[in-house]
């Protein structure tokens, strides 16, 4: 059987990282940067020094600016830019984009003002033109680990069988074990709403709380990304996994996570603007609390470590008022 040809759309740490895997056996892979200069230290120096320093990348991944010359051919697109940017992403993609294709978002966000996940985007950019294979592809993984080659397992979800066991086949490597899901609300939902969880996390290790407070952080952040999923459509065992729980654990105790990073800062007493300014990639996180906080209210499920969260970011609350609201909340069982 030919070997599937990939795109991949965004060269942040996430989309650098997924081009080493997918370079597997000498294929060619397309990988799309916005910035000239991105494109420029890939192809020539064989590194991404902004966003992946010091990982090699194969000298069958071709960096472009064209959305047209990454696409030609594709059989599976994998798109790994931020949620924001999304929509817009797809809608220049249109008219390079095949029924036949297998479109993978390996986006953790929601999109803010229409609350949609990254699948939904993809359709309602699409359904026009033709319904997109799509597959959700998440879990816990840190892009520097994977391109280092550190053992690394995460979840790949369609609604339809054959093309998450695609995915599957053409990304698994001895040290990157893709699993098959079929939750893709659960699974996206997982990855997301992980990262406001994170910041949390990040919140009270910056005020200085131990061991206690981020178990807490963590235990009842689960509780709370598995009542949004089960009432979006997810199931309970998707958050018990590596989209769930794993990606969760991950993100709220690795030094490498942006999101974590973020509250740490916080929770230090820095402001918002002041911490942004000094990153060069998206933390996911602080958009997603605004739609997720919103979507929480819209359907009326209890959100309060994401409300926290969102009082801090949105709304002026200091870091220690944030976190005695949510100790100072009424006493009830678990």
């Amino acid at each position: 059987m030919k070997e599937k040809q990939v795109a991949i759309i965004g060269a942040g740490s996430w989309g650098t990282a997924l081009s080493i895997i997918a370079a597997r056996d000498r294929r060619s892979v397309r990988l799309w940067a916005h910035r000239a200069e991105t494109v420029e230290s890939i192809n020539k120096q064989r590194e991404n020094a902004l966003f992946l320093p010091a990982a090699k990348i194969p000298e069958n991944v071709l960096a472009t600016n064209s959305l047209e010359e990454a696409l030609q051919g594709a059989d599976i697109v994998i798109s790994a830019t931020p949620s924001h940017i999304c929509r817009h992403i797809f809608t220049q993609m249109l008219p390079w984009l095949r029924p036949q294709m297998i479109l993978v978002s390996a986006t953790k966000g929601i999109e803010n003002d229409t609350h949609m996940r990254m699948s939904e985007v993809a359709r309602d950019v699409l359904r026009d033109h033709f319904e997109p294979r799509f597959v959700a592809l998440s879990g816990p993984s840190f892009a520097v680990e994977v391109a280092r080659r550190d053992p690394t397992a995460i979840v790949a979800a369609s609604h339809h069988e054959e093309w998450s066991k695609t995915v599957q086949a053409e990304l698994s490597l001895s040290h990157f074990r893709i699993y098959t899901n079929n939750d893709v609300v659960g699974v996206e939902l997982g990855g997301s709403v992980k990262n406001v969880i994170a910041i949390a996390a990040g919140v009270v290790k910056g005020l200085g709380y131990g061991y206690n407070t981020a178990a807490a952080i963590i235990t009842r952040g689960l509780a709370e990304i598995t009542r949004l999923a089960v009432a979006q459509g997810g199931r309970v065992e998707t958050m018990a996994g590596l989209a769930g729980v794993g990606d969760l654990m991950l993100t709220c105790t690795g030094e490498l996570s942006r999101n974590r990073r973020v509250g740490v800062e916080l929770g230090k007493g820095r402001k918002l603007e002041e911490i942004v300014s000094e990153m060069r990639a998206v933390a996911e996180g602080i958009r997603t609390t605004k739609a997720v906080y919103e979507l929480g209210r819209k359907i009326g499920i209890e959100l309060p470590i994401t409300a926290s969260v969102h009082a801090l970011l949105y709304q002026g609350k200091s870091a220690q008022e944030a976190a005695a609201e949510l100790m100072g909340r009424p006493l009830k069982r678990e």
